[in-house]
């Protein structure tokens, strides 16, 4: 079905408040019926998913095991550990099992939740804007995903592995509770899902006239350096290698937002 400017502009308020309220119901509705899913699916959630990270089984510190056999490198392997969670609440395990649930379910709905925002706004606008709107949207969930995934696979690995196995004496075993460890997974999950969507705030902040390609271009240098800072504050671990690992992939970002970006005006050039 197509939709115009007109269609809009034919809706009084209650008909857009309508709109968004069925929007709204709609995804409460695939919400709750992928909350019902996971729960059937709860053991290979926890099993298979949350917890992995805590052994040197997981697939990275595998990864780094082979970097350092192929690069002859024996500091990159972390060795064995294995990480013990404990719960200090009654209801400390069924609490944490229903905000895990809610907090995948809702993960797995954020390209539905930006699919139902697509169509609430599509009809106010062009036929132009819609087909530029449309990849953002599309991007938005792309970039979104791929931050989720670098920071399970790679940025909570490395910090968990880190502060967990620290020690400043054998007197003091650390003993991590399972509502800190979880808390800390999707905190960093959803940190880095946001922050790969950097060139999508690149681009709009572009089409409203704020920065331009030459902007980010002559930033870079500052850009580097805030990546740096940011990317050690992520992974406090002490090694360079941890802190490049993030910074590379944020870095890469960067570059891909000066592309997004549109130009500066050819009179707004002849004028400097």
């Amino acid at each position: 079905m197509n939709f115009s400017t007109n269609d809009s502009e034919n809706l009084s308020f209650w008909d857009h408040l309508e709109s968004l309220r069925w929007s709204i119901f709609r995804v409460i509705i695939v919400l709750t019926l992928l909350v019902i899913v996971l729960f059937g699916f709860s053991d290979f959630l926890f099993n298979s998913v949350i917890f992995p990270p805590l052994s040197s089984k997981f697939v990275f510190y595998q990864f780094l095991c082979y970097l350092a056999t192929v690069f002859n490198f024996p500091a990159l392997c972390p060795g064995f550990f294995q990480i013990e969670l404990i719960n200090f609440n009654l209801s400390g395990q069924f609490m944490a099992h229903l905000s895990t649930v809610f907090t995948v379910a809702f993960l797995f709905t954020v390209p539905y939740l930006l699919f139902e925002i697509w169509k609430f706004v599509r009809p106010a606008l062009y036929d132009n804007e819609r087909k530029n709107i449309g990849w953002v949207f599309f991007s938005s969930s792309f970039l979104f995903y791929m931050g989720a995934a670098v920071s399970y696979y790679l940025i909570f690995p490395l910090t968990i592995r880190f502060l967990g196995t620290y020690q400043i004496s054998e007197l003091v075993p650390n003993q991590i509770s399972l509502e800190s460890y979880m808390s800390t997974l999707f905190v960093l999950t959803f940190a880095m899902g946001v922050m790969f969507e950097m060139p999508v705030l690149a681009y709009f902040l572009s089409k409203l006239g704020i920065i331009t390609r030459e902007t980010l271009k002559a930033g870079r240098n500052i850009a580097i350096v805030v990546i740096l800072v940011l990317a050690a504050v992520i992974t406090p671990t002490t090694d360079p290698f941890t802190m490049l690992a993030v910074a590379f992939p944020l870095y890469l970002l960067y570059e891909v937002s000066i592309l997004v970006c549109k130009p500066k005006a050819k009179e707004e050039v002849e004028e400097e």
